[in-house]
């Protein structure tokens, strides 16, 4: 066939067989996921009512899942060691109804799920990860910086049991999206010495995507330095995104130092002149967010911030705490502000 005759084929007809290939090999990969899934758990099931059965135990005991995981892997390979043996056993434990199960996840995203001792946020973590199409790597990294137990600690605690059982998508306060701390890690940036704003503006930008993770649901990246205007001056907002969910505008501003009262004052001016000269009647009120390196309790309670729905501090960690690092920090927020939020 000549070369005239391949340029000849129409790219309409070629994109549409592409396009239903492509489909037909991700539908093919997601059965894989499914199978693997229901299998891993079909296992765990029988590990589980073998065990249960006191004769039968009494007789194995302890070498029940070595003996077992050495003849499957010697005639399956090594998914079926002593130690995925244990992680299946745990997986029926933790989900003994098969059919509340996201088929959406994978069986790696399932092992993941398995590190999170909280019901709760287990289940929050599957229906979160299987709603926003989470990558294994990003569901075991908002594991491992508690996301869930941040959003927990920002808000009342019976919306987020609600939206953790109903998967609801819709919220009513902006105070529901603010993190505190927001983690930076991904920056790559040393957590030693004085950070330049611009340096760490530009970091954002160039980590947009992973930016977006850490601040959640519905954020849309809109300007940087953006200018808005009064009469007689001109002012730079460092970072403005908009809320699709909120339905607002959300300006952040970037301190590298302590949080002080003129940055509170700055951002609740920016806030004003934004809903005076960029929101329109569709929009709801403009959320104004100060990502600061600390802040002191006192500053906050006693200032505009306070019980303000629309403007908020929060800080920024450039190093990953560790797991126990971070329900500590997040102990503090709650005793210094007078969070009378209960713990599970």
């Amino acid at each position: 066939m000549a070369d005239s005759d391949l340029q000849a084929i129409p790219e309409g007809l070629f994109g549409q067989i592409r396009a239903l290939i492509g489909e037909a090999r991700q539908q093919a990969l997601r059965a894989v996921d499914v199978v693997q899934v229901q299998t891993c758990w079909q296992i765990g099931r029988h590990i589980v009512e073998f065990e249960q059965n006191g004769a039968e135990r009494a007789m194995y005991g302890a070498r029940l899942l070595p003996r077992l995981a050495e003849r499957l892997t010697a005639e399956f390979g090594r998914g079926f060691d002593e130690r995925n043996l244990r992680h299946m056993r745990l997986f029926f434990g933790l989900f003994p109804n098969w059919n509340a199960l996201r088929t959406e996840l994978s069986w790696t995203h399932y092992r993941s799920l398995l590190r999170t001792d909280s019901a709760e946020a287990r289940q929050w973590y599957m229906n979160e990860a299987a709603d926003q199409n989470w990558s294994t790597r990003a569901l075991e990294r908002q594991i491992g910086t508690l996301y869930y137990e941040r959003l927990l600690s920002s808000r009342e605690r019976q919306p987020v049991l609600a939206e953790a059982a109903q998967a609801v998508a819709a919220v009513a306060s902006p105070r529901q999206f603010v993190r505190d701390p927001v983690l930076l890690e991904f920056l790559g940036m040393p957590d030693s010495g004085r950070v330049l704003e611009a340096d760490l503006e530009q970091g954002l930008i160039d980590n947009l995507q992973a930016f977006l993770m850490e601040l959640g649901k519905g954020f849309a990246f809109v300007a940087r330095q953006q200018r808005i205007s009064t009469e007689s001056k001109d002012f730079y907002v460092d970072l403005v995104f908009y809320n699709y969910l909120l339905k607002c505008f959300v300006l952040f501003d970037l301190k590298t130092g302590e949080l002080a009262h003129q940055d509170i004052g700055q951002m609740d001016m920016y806030v004003r002149i934004y809903d005076d000269l960029k929101r329109s009647a569709d929009d709801n009120p403009t959320v104004g967010i100060i990502l600061c390196a600390g802040k002191d309790a006192s500053v906050v309670r006693y200032s505009v911030l306070h019980e303000n729905e629309q403007l908020f501090a929060t800080k920024y960690r450039l190093v990953l705490p560790s797991e126990e690092e971070l329900r500590q920090e997040l102990e503090r927020e709650r005793l210094a502000l007078g969070d009378s939020w209960p713990r599970s």
